[in-house]
């Protein structure tokens, strides 16, 4: 929580209105003489109270106004009111996006790679904390590289599930872990490998120029929560710019498993990876939407 009050109030501005009060989540400012004045010990430090606020009296320093500022569109300035965007647009975003294997020979700028992280973090977090980071690889020679050390992990993991006394083990001990990866992915895996090493071919980030990585900051109340949140965001922003992407679970769970990994491309020990995005200007098109597998969908009955 990011309980440092940073918030001001100018008193020559505010009007004593008191919309400021009803939507802080933290109680941090009351009503004295008819103004608003900061009086609480927390603050969320949300900016609830400064986007509220009609005369703009009321600034929050810890917020920094520079990341709604983007490279690649126009200034984002104004407040989108409840119900005044389209759905039928919104849902045509999200189910046109795709998960895209194949990538043009083209790099991602940096400005557009920056603009994706802004608009990862315009997603909410735990208790506001904002503890995400991104690492961002924009060469394709730094996710070879990337690649290549995950491919370690895997000739490792395959040759201990190819043991039957370690998946005994696994079975007796750990959750059968490692006979679940042997029966659903060492096959495939092993593959996988082989084109890695023998023919150049990458099937784990699919020929992708760029990839980030959202982790984060030890701290944070959700940060599995947070860290996905900002990925959705930062799908949906992608292909809205042209760009396609592709979540790698293999990824993360190789980097989760073994955080050495995460030395090669300088992130520290102790931040954890929740989400790796490959991203590149999409080499397919689609022609139609396609549906999903139908959900769990519950309305329970309670008294």
């Amino acid at each position: 929580m990011n309980d440092k009050i940073t918030t001001i109030i100018d008193q020559q501005k505010c009007t004593g209105c008191g919309l400021c009060l009803e939507v802080c989540p933290d109680q941090t400012i009351s009503l004295e003489e008819g103004k608003a004045v900061v009086s609480g010990s927390n603050c969320l430090q949300c900016g609830h109270c400064a986007a509220v606020c009609p005369t703009e009296a009321i600034e929050v320093k810890a917020i920094d106004l520079a990341n709604l500022k983007y490279n690649n569109f126009g200034p984002v300035d104004k407040w989108l009111a409840w119900g005044k965007f389209d759905t039928a647009e919104l849902v045509r975003l999200m189910a046109s996006r795709r998960s895209c294997r194949n990538y043009q020979d083209r790099e991602i700028s940096r400005d557009t790679l920056n603009d994706l992280v802004k608009i990862g973090i315009t997603a909410p977090s735990g208790t506001n904390c904002q503890k995400w980071t991104f690492t961002v690889l924009d060469r394709r020679d730094q996710v070879k590289k990337l690649g290549s050390r995950i491919a370690l992990f895997f000739h490792k993991l395959n040759r201990m599930s190819e043991n039957p006394l370690l998946r005994l083990m696994s079975r007796l001990f750990g959750g059968n872990t490692l006979g679940t990866y042997y029966h659903s992915y060492y096959e495939s895996v092993k593959r996988g490998l082989i084109e890695w090493e023998e023919e150049e071919r990458d099937l784990l980030f699919h020929g992708a120029p760029a990839v980030i990585l959202v982790g984060s900051e030890p701290g944070a109340s959700c940060p599995a929560e947070d860290a996905l949140l900002a990925t959705q965001n930062i799908l949906l922003g992608a292909h809205s710019m042209g760009l396609g992407s592709c979540p790698i679970g293999f990824a993360v769970s190789a980097i989760q498993s073994e955080p050495a990994i995460k030395d090669i491309i300088d992130i520290p020990r102790e931040e954890k990876i929740y989400s790796v995005i490959a991203l590149g200007y999409p080499n397919e098109n689609y022609q139609r939407f396609t549906g999903r597998l139908t959900p769990v969908v519950r309305f329970p009955e309670m008294s």
